[in-house]
């Protein structure tokens, strides 16, 4: 006599039981514990994880998150677009303006715009449109270099002091207390007025002077943060030298918000360079800047209000394109507004 085949099983909820899963299924929870268990493999099995994670699920660094942020975020996109702009036009100016911006003709002093010369003339006939253009080399330059020369050298001064701490520490921030006492346009006036020479260096090596105290106190309150994280105090009891522990360990970490800051000073060390220049002790003829011209302009602003419009609207530009992508790069650094 045959035997009898034996029930099927069915699970709690009144279905019958898959016949991979009888054993798990025989719960109540067993229907969540093989979802969880799908979802965990296929996460592992897809390229791109949840939110936080990479490829294959590794977890994002601080960069690799701005970066996202900042590519989603139209003001770092608009304010891109406008420096690399004005980088190109700065390396290769004759790509838009074919003229010579010292080449003048008093015949044509004043007048507005004719074929050829959409921006006309200025007081010594010389073309507004190709000094505007040549005089974004000469901004670009100068806030550039002036940025490059703060941040090295307040954040190696900072980072030193906020390191080693002690009597360097003290010592760096009474010197960074007397900078800041100093007025900074007074300051230039004193200061470049017995300066003959009319190229850039002075003007930068004056910026650098002047504005490397704030980078190195917020280059020091970042490392002084950092050096406290658990990891920074594994790998000193691990015996990681002091060069280790700062280039490997708190300088990644510390970084942030020196760039942040030092991409908004960019477009203030442009504007400062125009406001010495307009000044008379800035960058001196024949040199070609937005703030000479706005300062030869000045005088004829009621005959002649093209020759300030100009340069004052493409130094308004300027200096606002890096003040946006400093703050697009602040809002994409700082984890605290996230």
């Amino acid at each position: 006599m045959p035997e009898p085949e034996p029930p099927e099983p069915y699970s709690s909820g009144g279905g019958r039981v898959p016949e991979d899963g009888g054993a798990i299924a025989a719960t109540g929870m067993g229907g969540a514990m093989d979802l969880a268990t799908e979802e965990g493999r296929t996460l592992e099995k897809t390229p791109g994880g949840p939110e936080g994670t990479g490829p294959a699920g590794k977890p994002r660094s601080l960069w690799s998150d701005a970066w996202r942020d900042l590519r989603r975020n139209p003001i770092f996109i608009i304010s891109g677009l406008i420096i690399v702009f004005l980088v190109i036009i700065s390396l290769w100016p004759s790509l838009i303006a074919s003229g010579n911006p010292l080449s003048c003709d008093l015949a044509k002093a004043q007048e507005g715009s004719q074929p050829g010369h959409p921006f006309g003339f200025n007081g010594q006939g010389c073309d507004v449109y190709t000094r505007t253009v040549y005089g974004a080399r000469t901004s670009v330059t100068v806030g550039v270099c002036a940025t490059i020369g703060v941040a090295l050298l307040g954040s190696v001064l900072g980072g030193l002091a906020g390191f080693f701490g002690g009597g360097w520490d003290a010592i760096l921030s009474r010197i960074t207390d007397v900078f800041f006492a100093i007025p900074v346009v007074l300051g230039g006036l004193v200061l470049l007025s017995v300066v003959t020479s009319s190229t850039v260096w002075p003007v930068i090596g004056f910026m650098v002077l002047l504005g490397w105290p704030q980078l190195s106190r917020i280059a020091r309150g970042s490392v002084i943060t950092a050096k406290q994280n658990d990891y920074v105090q594994a790998a000193r009891a691990l015996g990681a030298s002091n060069s280790r522990m700062m280039l490997r360990h708190i300088l990644p970490n510390a970084i942030a918000p020196v760039i942040v800051v030092a991409t908004i000073a960019l477009g203030t060390y442009i504007s400062l360079e125009a406001t010495l220049s307009y000044l008379g002790v800035g960058l001196k003829p024949p040199t070609v800047s937005w703030g000479i011209d706005i300062s030869s302009a000045s005088q004829y602003i009621r005959n002649a209000p093209h020759m300030l419009l100009w340069p004052a609207g493409a130094l308004a530009v300027t200096v606002l394109a890096f003040i946006m992508l400093g703050d697009a790069v602040r809002d994409a650094l700082d984890p605290k507004l996230r």
